[in-house]
């Protein structure tokens, strides 16, 4: 009787076997609206192949700066976002008719959790988008490159990306400045230059206009910068640096994201050059960002051959390529729209030449088409 009586009870405590898990459900292609904004951010903040120029917001700065027309594609399984692909389309008669992720961002692409046939899908709507709108090519601007081994995508050597750890320390981050590049730091020091947070970006453009003026470089519309940080919030400051006797010298509009910091757009007066206003103003930022906890200082984008590779190397800063890939439908060769190109060398030399107050009003009309 024992035995049959334990033989129940053992019976009985034996779990039964896990029902089988439901199979996984059909992957399916959307296009962003603006109530799926936060399910969009939610998953961008947690995917590690997501960059901050992935968020939703940029779908609201580019149309309403620009009159960019823009497709936020979303790949869902199961009611749960999986992978994204912001894309925007940029239609010139100088510059050509393209289809990119993203205009005016220095990374965009894919970002997918990494399940099967998401990057697949996201890729096959881009294509499909492409032959519709009959653009001459798509931009895809990764850090690394998304089809390594597919001849029908094509990269080219234009830009490189500055990055590198910071640490808590002041002293530690200050030292592993070069030598010559810390001398012009602790110059603007002792000059008594001062970082200031603005809530406005009245004299960021102005710095900013003025520096991209001396470059020949159409100026952005100070809406955009508006947008930027009334969209992003906390995570886009801008900071403005002045003399001890409240001079501008210099300003810098940054992005944070995770533990990044990423200036992006800035300028500066011509007596930034007197008082190494351009050098103090980066290692402000830095200290700044350290506070807050960042410890990568992304000092973006610069195009080989200029004098904002040359600054950024100085800093100590190791360069590394940005391999940016290009599938061609209506065009013949890959796009070459950079100031380094000759064919754009009279019209920097004549865009130097005109007044100010003319280049800030013309500028938008001409970068909205450059992305």
């Amino acid at each position: 009787m024992n035995s049959i009586i334990e033989a129940a009870q053992a019976k009985l405590a034996t779990p039964a076997p896990a029902a089988p898990a439901p199979a996984a459900g059909p992957l399916t292609l959307h296009l962003l609206q603006p109530a799926d904004y936060p399910r969009w951010d939610a998953f961008v903040r947690a995917c590690p192949d997501a960059t901050f120029f992935h968020l939703s917001g940029w779908q609201t700065v580019i149309e309403r700066a620009f009159g960019i027309k823009t497709f936020f594609y979303y790949v869902q399984q199961d009611g749960r976002i999986v992978g994204v692909l912001p894309l925007a389309e940029i239609k010139s008669r100088l510059f050509g008719h393209s289809l990119g992720a993203m205009p005016f961002c220095v990374y965009g692409g894919p970002a997918t959790n990494g399940a099967a046939g998401v990057a697949a899908m996201l890729d096959g709507a881009a294509d499909a988008l492409a032959q519709k709108l009959g653009v001459g090519h798509l931009e895809y601007r990764g850090m690394q490159r998304f089809h390594p081994d597919d001849a029908s995508w094509h990269t080219k050597e234009l830009y490189v990306t500055f990055r590198k750890e910071i640490s808590g320390d002041d002293e530690a981050n200050l030292n592993a400045i070069p030598r010559k590049q810390r001398a012009m730091v602790r110059k603007g020091i002792k000059l008594g230059l001062r970082g200031v947070v603005e809530d406005n970006v009245e004299r960021m453009f102005e710095a900013y206009a003025h520096s991209v003026h001396r470059l020949g470089t159409p100026v952005f519309p100070k809406k955009y910068f508006a947008l930027l940080q009334q969209t992003f919030g906390d995570e886009c400051e801008v900071r403005t640096i002045y003399t001890s006797d409240d001079r501008l010298v210099a300003a810098v509009l940054s992005f944070y994201w995770r533990d990044e910091v990423v200036p992006y757009y800035g300028g500066g007066m011509d007596l930034a050059r007197e008082v190494a206003g351009n050098d103090f103003m980066y290692w402000n930022l830095m200290q700044a960002a350290s506070a807050r906890g960042c410890r990568v200082f992304d000092f973006g984008r610069s195009k080989l051959g200029t004098g904002a590779y040359d600054f950024k190397k100085n800093w100590g800063f190791t360069a590394q390529h940005l391999p940016y890939e290009y599938k061609l439908y209506g065009a013949a060769a890959l796009p070459d729209n950079n100031p380094l190109n000759p064919k754009y060398q009279l019209f920097i030399k004549m865009w130097k030449k005109l007044p100010l107050p003319l280049a800030n009003f013309m500028g938008p009309y001409i970068v909205r088409n450059l992305g």
